[in-house]
């Protein structure tokens, strides 16, 4: 069971901050031979008591006597102590209060927005987190997830890349809670907090349809995400469902950045019979479809072609981009929610989550289409 206690949430700072002196240094003694860390030992050995009666001053145990208590919180100040309340924790046969949470890409605003969720459903429950980034590789998905267990984490939360998760099933048997957000585990049954994917597109097709376009094409992320997935076959759906021959003629997938996104967009902007109207599988791809449609505006050409991107973005509201949006913070503060619950009672069945999504129109779907 997940701890209660009142400690900030936090994050894992970058490599300065574990370079950092603390500016009283110097003024300390005794803070270790060679610049260690004192220990407990030490603490013990300087306020005179045995190791145990120190332990028990330091987790706050109750039945010492005052002026014990108070000789061992002496030494450990004077000696700059702090105390290791992960291995406390443990000791006592409880859990970490740290949870881990296993992100696609920090780079990308969509991830940080799921981390404060997350964050602030933690710290009602005195719970801290440590934020790592798979940057979509499968292999560094295992190193850090089998890492943070290790490190024995109250809790995981992940956002997979990888086709295969079988290797955490002995950690959910033993009951360590796992929630897998924003995507669906693979080879396990545990929590998941997911987008409605399928409605997204759906109402994005629906749209760009309804103003008239038939050639409508759809730029998307690494082909073996479970997202891309989803959101391609909806669109495959939508469009075949209205009536449009080949569907699938102008998908394009692989672009995992603004820069390669860019790339595709003015690729099919050039062909012979180009679409006239684009989705956009995320809010990367959408930024490098915008710099394309400025680049044909820069080169000449009419601004004509419709855009509805998934995901808001910062700025997208001045930039009057039609969006597929949806509360990414409530979506994390969800995922903490579930590995909360979890912990407190294992034999509940796995949860599934699903997040709404709403068309936001501001301008950039409203182009209207050949046939409108």
């Amino acid at each position: 069971m997940l701890p209660p206690g009142g400690a900030p949430v936090t994050t894992v700072a970058g490599p300065a901050a574990a370079t950092r002196v603390a500016p009283d240094a110097a003024a300390r003694p005794h803070a270790g031979r060679g610049g260690r860390r004192p220990t407990l030992a030490s603490v013990a050995e300087a306020a005179g008591v045995s190791l145990k009666t120190a332990s028990r001053v330091l987790n706050d145990e109750p039945n010492v006597a005052p002026q014990t208590r108070a000789k061992v919180q002496e030494a450990a100040q004077r000696l700059g102590f702090r105390r290791n309340a992960v291995a406390a924790d443990l000791a006592r046969g409880g859990s970490s209060r740290l949870v881990g949470f296993v992100t696609g890409d920090l780079a990308n605003p969509f991830y940080s927005a799921l981390a404060s969720g997350i964050e602030r459903e933690l710290r009602h429950h005195g719970l801290q987190l440590i934020t790592t980034s798979s940057d979509e590789e499968p292999e560094r998905e295992r190193t850090l997830t089998e890492a943070l267990v290790e490190r024995r984490v109250g809790a995981l939360v992940v956002t997979p890349t990888s086709t295969d998760h079988s290797s955490l099933r002995r950690e959910l048997d033993d009951g360590l809670p796992v929630v897998f957000i924003d995507r669906p585990a693979q080879g396990v049954e545990a929590d998941t907090v997911v987008i409605d994917n399928r409605g997204g597109v759906r109402d994005a097709v629906t749209h760009l349809l309804a103003h008239g376009h038939r050639r409508i094409a759809l730029v998307g992320d690494v082909s073996r995400l479970w997202t891309f997935q989803e959101r391609r076959d909806e669109f495959v759906a939508t469009l075949r469902a209205a009536g449009v021959e080949d569907p699938a003629r102008y998908v394009r997938d692989g672009a995992h950045d603004a820069d390669l996104a860019r790339a595709f967009v003015t690729e099919l902007l050039a062909l012979p019979e180009p679409p006239t109207a684009l989705v956009t599988a995320n809010n990367k791809i959408t930024v490098g479809a915008l710099h394309a449609l400025r680049d044909r505006v820069s080169g000449g050409e009419a601004p004509d072609v419709a855009l509805v991107g998934f995901d808001d973005f910062e700025l997208a509201d001045l930039l009057h981009v039609t969006v597929v949006g949806y509360d990414v913070v409530e979506m994390g503060r969800q995922a903490a929610a579930l590995a909360v619950s979890r912990a407190e009672n294992p034999e509940l069945a796995p949860r599934l989550v699903v997040v709404p999504t709403r068309l936001v129109v501001r301008g950039t779907g409203e182009v209207p289409g050949p046939g409108a």
